[in-house]
């Protein structure tokens, strides 16, 4: 019975070993985000080519400068966690300034990178966009879509 035990406990690590050796994924390059929305926005919107190529390289432009600002504010909510620990209430008043300024600075990008790709549109696909929008459905509508908010990194 303790063979059998130790054979069945045996094989269990031997299988497991492989799932926890495993890297998480990476997270997408700013090109595989841009190529990816403008997937979305041309099934959505029917874009022509040239459309595709014009906002590929808005939302590439728009996705490496949000990349830039989030790798500074990954840093800031360190400190803040440091100076929270550290009950350093003038760092802390600091601190949330600048993440407040770099949320700022990420939502001015995203809109930005609409503002161009709006302005990129036929009327009749601009139409369009604004009925998917008025349905709380269009790919410019909110969190989830290019001119939302910025995901909240809490404090962990």
């Amino acid at each position: 019975m303790r063979i059998k035990q130790l054979v069945v406990l045996t094989l269990v690590i031997a299988v497991a070993i492989p799932v926890f050796a495993q890297t998480p994924p990476k997270p997408p390059s700013a090109a595989e985000m841009a190529k990816r929305q403008v997937r979305s926005l041309t099934t959505l919107l029917n874009l022509t080519s040239a459309q595709q190529q014009q906002a590929t390289t808005i939302y590439i432009n728009a996705a490496k400068a949000q990349q830039a600002m989030q790798g500074n504010d990954r840093q800031t909510h360190d400190n803040l966690k440091a100076a929270i620990r550290a009950n350093d209430t003038a760092a802390i008043d600091q601190l949330a300034s600048s993440i407040a300024q770099n949320t700022a600075q990420i939502t001015a990008i995203k809109a930005k990178a609409d503002a161009a790709f709006y302005q990129i549109l036929t009327s009749e696909q601009q139409a369009k966009l604004s009925e998917l929008e008025s349905q709380h459905m269009g790919p410019l509508d909110g969190p989830g879509g290019p001119g939302g908010p910025p995901p909240v990194m809490g404090v962990h």
